[in-house]
């Protein structure tokens, strides 16, 4: 019995060790259980509404389903119209289906993301939120005047974090459903250029990867370029590498999908890259201390210096090192220390073997830049993460041993 509560304290010990995170909500998984809103969740993908639900700590989504979104969809608007609609159907406060039915006085004015972008002219961007007679609660978007949507039922609630429910119809909203002009067409080469960034600008256009980065620009794009001072001093290693090298190296700088720094200082871990397909990984973990991001290989520690673009869906960082794959290159790795000589044993022959010269091919892992450190090659050793965890675990284990015997 004694053990066995010795155990759960451990367990709850590691679970409250610093640098334990929860895991934040998911707009997209959390209606995809619910086929009728497909449409709904599918359009906030496309619009980049579901990172930013997904990136506030307290929020309300009023979903339509299916049948709802018809109207809408008739109407033919543009993404960005589209986005702007959608926004107004998110409420950055938190209410559930008893908050709903318990509004003091009767009504309440619920702020929107989409006041929030400072699109909505005047009080346009908030919804009104009534207690109707029969316990019906109404919802309108302030400049239309009128509440005749409904709330139908809460489809997940976690107090107070997020709250989606579903409303009977779109909110009608003219300011929201406005024209809404396209952002400017960005050169990034041109701008990575005029900012330091010229040298990975100049690989970028010679290579295949430039396509690959003008194709995922429309759906969300987040690069990390290094400065000019980096990527000249990895240029001869860069050179060794294949054409197809070069694409990848140059697509590993890159992320399909548009991730703010507020987003990457909340959405630390693994992430995917252009690079990646299949069994290529050609990953990287993006992580934070304080104001401070990196951008983790398993060779190097890019940190974010600074930012170029955050137009959505484009942002473009600068880092102060090149972005270094394993499938590319290979870590550097310190060579043991000889065995001392065992009294009596044969001495080991002089003779030197022959064998064959490696494939002049680069494909296979280059050399490691000189600058890897060892806190970066220990990282990937599958050692604990938490600096002064193991000592204190070897003394834990003392104390459990003390307790069973």
């Amino acid at each position: 019995m004694q053990l066995r509560t010795t155990v759960v304290f451990i367990s709850t010990l590691v679970i409250l060790l610093p640098g334990a995170t929860v895991e934040g909500h998911n707009i997209t998984s959390i209606l995809a259980k619910f086929p009728e809103f497909s449409t709904f969740n599918h359009y906030l993908t496309i619009t980049h509404l579901a990172n930013e639900i997904n990136n506030r700590q307290t929020i309300t989504v009023c979903a339509v389903n299916n049948a709802g979104m018809s109207d809408l969809l008739s109407k033919h608007l543009s993404v960005y119209a589209m986005k702007n609609v959608l926004s107004l159907h998110v409420l950055v406060d938190y209410f559930g289906a008893k908050k709903l039915h318990q509004i003091t006085n009767g009504t309440s004015l619920a702020a929107t993301i989409f006041q929030a972008t400072g699109t909505a002219s005047g009080s346009s961007g908030f919804v009104n939120i009534t207690d109707l007679k029969g316990g019906k609660v109404g919802f309108g978007s302030e400049d239309s005047g009128t509440t005749d949507v409904t709330f139908v039922k809460s489809l997940q609630e976690v107090p107070y974090n997020i709250s989606v429910i579903q409303i009977s119809s779109m909110l009608p909203s003219a300011e929201a459903e406005a024209p809404t002009p396209e952002p400017a067409a960005v050169n990034i080469t041109s701008l990575m250029s005029a900012h330091g960034c010229k040298n990975f600008a100049d690989a970028l256009l010679a290579s295949d990867a430039m396509k690959t980065y003008d194709d995922d620009i429309d759906g969300g794009l987040s690069v990390f370029c290094p400065l000019d001072d980096a990527f000249k001093g990895f240029l001869p290693k860069y050179k060794n590498l294949t054409v197809a090298g070069k694409q990848s190296l140059l697509e590993y700088h890159g992320v399909p999908v548009y991730q703010s720094m507020s987003m990457l200082k909340s959405n630390n871990g693994l992430t995917n890259t252009l690079a990646t397909d299949g069994a290529s990984n050609y990953d990287f973990t993006v992580q934070n201390d304080g104001q401070d991001v990196t951008i983790k290989t398993s060779i190097v520690t890019a940190k974010i210096v600074g930012t170029l673009i955050d137009q959505q869906p484009l942002v473009i960082f600068t880092i102060d090192k090149v972005l270094l794959p394993k499938e590319l290159f290979k870590r550097a790795i310190s060579p043991a220390a000889a065995p001392a000589p065992v009294a009596g044993a044969p001495k080991a022959s002089k003779k030197k073997h022959k064998y064959p010269p490696a494939p002049a091919s680069s494909e296979s892992p280059a050399d490691s830049p000189d600058d890897a450190s060892a806190d970066q090659e220990a990282d990937s050793n599958n050692g604990v993460g938490i600096k002064g965890f193991k000592v204190g675990a070897l003394a834990l284990s003392f104390w459990v041993a003390s307790l069973v015997t």
